[in-house]
């Protein structure tokens, strides 16, 4: 899988390449991240990329020529090409899969309020947000769409450790415990140290789905059969707490 990144701050991704589990995978030959400086395509020699917006505005907007000099360059033409920004459809797991699944993607960083429109019209298959919030460039984004596809790459990590992580059956991942059995006076809960394996994996389905109920109640519409009739137990039981009688004497 390779990943050819165009940004105006290569720089940025040293230590992000550099450590853990996508370094390895870099050096193993599984992925590969190549970055491209869309400076190198400025035309001038201060290596200018951005201007003022036509019509006024606040900021500066980058150069059309020199993002699709570069665009040119990497051979973009008939090659998936995403350009990450806060206006873009929000990126998923889904999507990481997608990406991971195929053999190579551009990731267009962008700065200032944007580029050119006609370089996202002539070159972008993608437009792609890693969240309701805005950065000061793609190439954080870019960092976690490498690192979240990346990591989906055949080889790169076991199968077993990713098949019941967030995500990958519509939940949430259930809470995770370690070494020592008593921590500050919490315990770990007493069904993982059964060993009874259908009993942990039903503890560890009720948890996911109650942290997805909580935390992300947009998922719910989406849970696999099993987790939806437990859903459905929570929510009556959370129905039942909130709708008790006091019957006490009030005299």
């Amino acid at each position: 899988m390779t990943f050819t990144v165009l940004t105006l701050f290569p720089g940025l991704f040293a230590g992000f390449l550099g450590e853990s589990i996508l370094a390895r995978s870099i050096e193993r030959g599984l992925v590969a991240v190549r970055l491209v400086d869309v400076r190198d395509y400025a035309a001038d020699r201060h290596r200018v990329c951005d201007d003022a917006p036509y019509g006024g505005g606040p900021g500066m907007v980058m150069k059309p020529e020199p993002l699709a000099a570069a665009l040119e360059a990497v051979g973009a033409a008939g090659r998936r090409v995403v350009y990450l920004t806060p206006s873009g459809r929000r990126y998923d797991q889904r999507m990481a899969a997608e990406l991971a699944a195929g053999t190579d993607v551009v990731l267009v960083c962008g700065r200032y309020e944007g580029v050119d429109q006609r370089v996202i019209d002539a070159f972008v298959t993608d437009e792609v947000s890693v969240g309701d919030y805005v950065l000061s460039g793609g190439e954080v984004a870019a960092m976690a769409v490498i690192d979240s596809a990346a990591r989906l790459v055949k080889g790169v990590i076991a199968e077993d450790s990713l098949a019941e992580e967030s995500f990958s059956a519509g939940l949430l991942e259930y809470p995770q415990y370690t070494r020592p059995e008593v921590f500050r006076g919490m315990r770990v809960p007493e069904v993982l140290l059964s060993g009874h394996h259908e009993n942990i994996r039903r503890w560890r389905l009720e948890r996911s789905v109650a942290k997805t109920l909580a935390n992300r109640p947009d998922l719910a519409a989406a849970l696999p059969p099993e987790a939806r009739e437990l859903a459905r137990r929570i929510a009556k039981e959370k129905e039942g707490v909130g709708h008790g009688c006091d019957t006490g004497d009030r005299g």
